[in-house]
């Protein structure tokens, strides 16, 4: 796949526009921070590894564009932009890891605003070129669970749509096929957005990896009746008890439980928050019309009748057979004894 997302050598954020997919292929280009924060808000980028690339690329655009301050105007513009940033999605982790990586810069080095926007935009690009090294390294570790026939059952979009390239639930399928197996995908659609539908049948088109779509209530069925092997998920956010994944993982996984699949979740570091458990943590509420209307067209739900659009629910531990990072694979107990500081 071409790049979810990429800084240009004239200081332009172009991505894939998401919302348009797979009808076109289309791309945006920003020069202004707040067009970049509300595309990670109206979803033209998501994935959780995309949206802290796009964090990072928006911040890196708001020091160019403040550079030419006194210190103090640039830190207070800057802390500005940072909360705007910030306040697009609240519950993907890499959004506030991203922001919080560059701002660590800027309090190392705030006398020199002109020299800080260099600092920034370099930091930014290494970033996205280590999310692409991150999840190539996920495939390698997770391409050991699966096996030559596998089909592995995927919930949302964790391809390479959702990072900066090669992505993370899908990362492990499409090493396992460069190792030579033939692995297939199943793709619950995913509603109300229908990014598996929309999506991962997309990329793994694209790339010739065999697909099947299905309506997100057949996934339980399909497990009973022996046609998945694995399922492997990607998370936005992963606390110190459970993972935060798109809305239906939850379910997904206690039907995996039910049939004794293995359930497994790739999870970059950098989504990890385990300072946190699921008290702590902010499920994202995004606007009912996502429900009642089919991709904000075709309206299927009465006139009058309340729709409810969690975008995020919780699996938690006892669920999960193991969490893949680029690190290896480990179960949720040498997760926490690893990572947790």
């Amino acid at each position: 796949m071409i790049p979810t997302i990429e800084w240009t050598e004239d200081n332009k954020v172009k991505m894939i526009d998401q919302t348009v997919l797979p009808h076109e292929l289309k791309f945006l280009e920003f020069t202004d921070y707040r067009d970049v924060a509300t595309s990670i808000k109206v979803m033209n980028i998501r994935g959780a590894p995309a949206i802290g690339v796009a964090a990072a690329f928006g911040m890196a655009l708001a020091t160019i564009e403040f550079k030419s301050l006194s210190k103090d105007k640039f830190l207070s513009s800057m802390k500005e932009a940072a909360e705007i940033i910030k306040n697009t999605r609240p519950t993907a982790s890499n959004l506030f890891w991203a922001v919080d990586r560059v701002w660590r810069i800027i309090k190392d080095f705030p006398d020199n605003p002109q020299t800080l926007s260099d600092l920034v935009v370099e930091e930014a690009k290494i970033m996205a070129q280590e999310d692409i090294t991150v999840n190539k390294n996920i495939g390698k570790n997770g391409a050991k669970l699966l096996n030559d026939g596998d089909v592995v059952l995927t919930h949302c979009n964790a391809g390479s749509l959702a990072t900066v390239q090669y992505g993370t639930a899908l990362a492990p399928v499409r090493a396992a096929i460069e190792d030579g197996k033939k692995i297939s995908v199943i793709a619950d659609e995913t509603r109300p957005r229908l990014q598996g539908a929309r999506l991962t049948a997309y990329e793994l088109q694209y790339d010739k990896i065999p697909v099947k779509v299905i309506s997100d209530t057949s996934s339980g069925l399909l497990m009973r009746l022996g046609k998945v092997d694995k399922v492997i998920v990607g998370t936005d956010r992963v606390s110190s008890d459970a993972v935060f994944n798109k809305i239906g993982t939850y379910l997904v996984a206690l039907a995996a439980k039910d049939n004794d699949i293995p359930f497994y979740v790739a999870a970059p570091t950098s989504t990890l928050s385990l300072q946190d458990t699921v008290d702590d943590v902010t499920i994202e509420q995004r606007d009912a019309t996502e429900v009642s209307n089919v991709l904000g067209k075709v309206r299927i739900v009465p006139e009058g009748v309340e729709c409810l659009n969690y975008a995020f629910d919780i699996t938690p531990f006892r669920l999960v057979s193991g969490i893949i990072t680029e690190d290896g694979v480990f179960t949720p107990e040498e997760m926490l004894s690893k990572y947790k500081k």
